[in-house]
């Protein structure tokens, strides 16, 4: 059976129609502070990231955390990565790179941690995917999964306005509780999942709307940040962020 809901054209056409791609990353970038917590907590000293091209979370821990990080994909351009490097500090070679097939790769080395931001969603069987971050995990180690939350006024506005880019997620992964079971079958502990971050949507192919849609939704974006405000609460309705930790 077909898992996976993108193919390595769908990601080189993604990655090709971005704009602005290079950009300086900020202390307060988004999981962040999460990150550094659970850095210190366990001693963390090596990071891999999980389709990540190109990058912005293995640049992150190496540039504010100096962690000893690597890029995994099946799409990789070199060439960005540097720009991305550079615009942050680093230079050529401070990440490593791995361009290779998730499901065909044999891990030379573990990891203390294992992350993956916006990945897992693609694929329609979520244990299986979840399952394989684990072949690059040390015992003790620390698995860190962010998804997108598309079971809220973000995923109608996905839905409705940019369906073929919904279709490419597996919204039933989009489940905390879910995601609490199959990390437990898996035999992971301290397993801990929930919604994260104040509101707000965004549509992936924003500059190919018309004029009523982005004013729509930039009325929705304007109404969700106030009402955010008043009732600072992370929920399945308004949150744009599902959050998974793990210890194997």
């Amino acid at each position: 059976m077909e898992q996976n809901l993108t193919d390595r054209a769908f990601w080189k056409s993604f990655w090709e129609s971005k704009k602005d791609l290079v950009f300086y990353l900020k202390p307060n970038y988004v999981f962040g502070d999460i990150l550094a917590k659970l850095i210190e907590e366990k001693n963390i000293k090596n990071a891999i990231e999980l389709g990540g091209f190109p990058g912005y979370y293995a640049t992150y821990l190496k540039k504010y955390q100096h962690l000893d990080t690597t890029l995994f994909d099946y799409f990789i351009h070199e060439g960005l990565i540097d720009q991305l490097l550079e615009k942050n500090g680093l230079k050529h070679g401070d990440v490593n790179i791995i361009e290779a097939d998730l499901f065909a790769y044999k891990p030379e080395r573990l990891y203390d941690m294992v992350l993956s931001f916006g990945l897992i969603e693609h694929f329609n069987d979520t244990k299986a995917i979840i399952g394989t971050h684990l072949q690059f995990l040390k015992p003790g180690g620390i698995l860190f999964i962010t998804l997108p939350n598309f079971k809220s006024v973000n995923g109608w506005i996905q839905r409705k306005f940019d369906k073929e880019n919904y279709d490419k997620h597996n919204i039933s992964s989009m489940n905390p509780k879910l995601l609490v079971e199959y990390c437990r079958q898996l035999g992971l502990r301290e397993v801990e999942s929930y919604y994260h971050g104040k509101f707000t949507v965004w549509l992936e192919k924003n500059a190919g709307q018309g004029k009523m849609v982005k004013a729509l939704v930039k009325t929705i974006w304007i109404a969700g940040k106030l009402l955010t405000k008043l009732v600072p609460v992370e929920s399945k309705a308004l949150s744009p962020y599902i959050v998974v930790k793990a210890v194997k």
